[in-house]
């Protein structure tokens, strides 16, 4: 982290100093660890997945649902050897695996830190991302990484740059993909739970179907449809002042989401698609540092 290129920001500042964009220091910054349910069925499973949320992120999208931990960092500091109690806590709990949310500013941490247990770890390791990677990190953190679950936001340079503050994110997240398809492999099952392999998830935006429908036809061209999990979400809910982007300051429809499910099925991928009443903030989580603390005995 002295010169910290963890993603394609390539800030290059030295944490322990200064911040680069996402905002992180050189101490991992975790806001709750639970048994998370309403994760794809192949991941949280009847048990729950075993989910750590880190503070902050190196996207910064303006719509984004979890602001208080993106933009605002609400979470605690912890050392790699806390995070790798709370891992072992949340095997012991019984959860499916170990799902990583927004890991990315703490990558080359958090491998060490499951690179320490060895053994002890028998449950898969989920690595959930935005899809603004960089291929290098994900080549070094492949050893611990069971599942990569990134997103694929926008195809449209304009809408990356004014939404994500990223203009090049579509090809970023192409590149980062790729890679994780390489050395995750295709998806592998047992009992109905993933083992390994990549599930690419895209939220449906309001005015912006076609960009899905353009976003399918590309990773159907570069990577087929049988080689990720697709996953298509409808619940993108307006949680932050979005008065200078009108547009998006409103749930999507009916149409808009079904248009993209029936192209989806049309071009024959495989994978999940949601309810329309999970547009709601019931299935928000409130961070309130719980899981992270060390238990009272």
């Amino acid at each position: 982290m002295s010169y910290c290129n963890l993603c394609p920001r390539n800030c290059n500042v030295d944490r322990s100093v200064t911040r680069g964009f996402c905002g992180a220091s050189d101490k991992i910054v975790a806001a709750k660890a639970y048994s998370h349910s309403w994760e794809e069925p192949c991941i949280s499973g009847k048990n729950g997945s075993g989910t750590i949320f880190f503070s902050p992120c190196n996207m910064k999208c303006i719509f984004c649902q979890n602001h208080d931990i993106s933009f605002d960092c609400k979470g605690i500091e912890i050392t790699t050897e806390r995070l790798s109690e709370i891992m072992l806590e949340l095997q012991s709990s019984g959860v499916h695996n170990i799902n990583l949310v927004t890991p990315t500013p703490y990558a080359d941490l958090i491998a060490q830190s499951i690179r320490s247990l060895g053994d002890r770890l028998k449950i898969p390791v989920v690595y959930n991302c935005s899809g603004y990677e960089s291929v290098k990190t994900i080549e070094q953190i492949a050893d611990v990484i069971d599942i990569f679950i990134p997103d694929i936001k926008f195809k449209s340079a304009d809408a990356s740059k004014k939404y994500l503050h990223a203009v090049d994110y579509f090809e970023v997240a192409l590149d980062a993909i790729e890679t994780m398809i390489k050395v995750a492999g295709k998806p592998k099952f047992e009992n109905d739970l993933l083992k390994s392999g990549v599930i690419v998830r895209h939220l449906v935006m309001p005015n912006y179907s076609k960009d899905s429908l353009q976003i399918l036809d590309e990773l159907s061209n570069r990577f087929g449809n049988d080689s990720f999990l697709l996953s298509l979400m409808s619940q993108y809910l307006p949680c932050t002042d979005l008065s200078n982007a009108k547009e998006i300051d409103r749930k999507v429809t009916s149409f808009e989401y079904n248009r993209v499910c029936d192209y989806a099925e049309k071009l024959g991928f495989d994978g999940y698609t949601q309810q329309r009443n999970s547009a709601t903030s019931e299935y928000i989580p409130v961070f309130d540092n719980s899981g992270i603390l060390p238990r009272k005995d």
